[in-house]
């Protein structure tokens, strides 16, 4: 058994008829004996004066066995030499399905551990280094988490706040068309009014010119019937 199927097994105890479940599926269940130190790793925010973004609301945290074989595989890189925090651990383990109290189980793995040279101080130092271990890696993943970040959010809410600026020029723009649209649409009215005005004058001209050619015309006319008539 390698060194992170051994933290696996120290770590993670198998439910009770998982094996025949595991015959008919690739997948086996497991339940966490001893939860992996709580993670302080908070996502910054990074708000844009002009972009309101609301974020979704994420779903509670599961332990998952991508992460869990990451943390396990800085605790094998950095495993101490001798007996230490695991090899107890492994004691404590076996001593799991004893009819003991927890503070028995605990005084009776450090029985066998005196004999391998360990002390309370010894194991607990260990433990500790095992702790710094998994928080260097928080560190890693909270970097690489705000590079993430970064790459598939950070150029986005540019994007989008380019997109309101964009939005808000061609608004302006519109704005200016449609003004100069409506002051086009009241020359144009103007312009009718007078084009109307123009034929109802010219019109008027014209009919009052033809009266009075007709009423000259008629007196022409009349008067040389009559100069026919009597000038003989």
């Amino acid at each position: 058994m390698g060194f992170a199927d051994k933290l696996k097994s120290l770590f993670f105890v198998e439910e009770e008829g998982s094996s025949k479940k595991k015959k008919a599926s690739s997948t086996t269940k497991k339940k966490v004996e001893k939860a992996p130190p709580k993670s302080t790793t908070k996502v910054k925010s990074t708000p844009t004066e002009s972009v309101a973004v609301t974020p979704p609301t994420a779903g509670k945290g599961q332990a998952t066995s991508k992460f869990i074989e990451i943390m396990f595989g800085a605790m094998e890189k950095h495993n101490l030499d001798g007996f230490d925090y695991i090899e107890y651990k492994e004691s404590l383990k076996s001593l799991e399905k004893m009819p003991m109290d927890e503070q028995t189980r605990f005084q009776s793995a450090f029985a066998m551990a005196k004999t391998m040279g360990a002390t309370p101080q010894k194991l607990i130092d260990a433990a500790a280094h095992y702790l710094k271990v998994l928080q260097h890696e928080e560190q890693k993943f909270e970097q690489a988490l705000e590079n993430q970040r970064s790459r598939q959010i950070g150029g986005r809410e540019k994007q989008i706040k380019d997109l309101e600026v964009g939005i808000q020029q061609k608004a302006k723009h519109i704005k200016k068309l449609t003004n100069e649209i409506e002051q086009a649409q009241q020359e144009l009215g103007a312009i009718k009014k007078e084009i109307s005005g123009a034929v109802s004058k010219v019109e008027t001209t014209k009919n009052n010119f033809i009266a009075s050619y007709q009423v000259v015309v008629a007196q022409i006319r009349a008067d040389i019937e009559k100069m026919k008539k009597y000038l003989k």
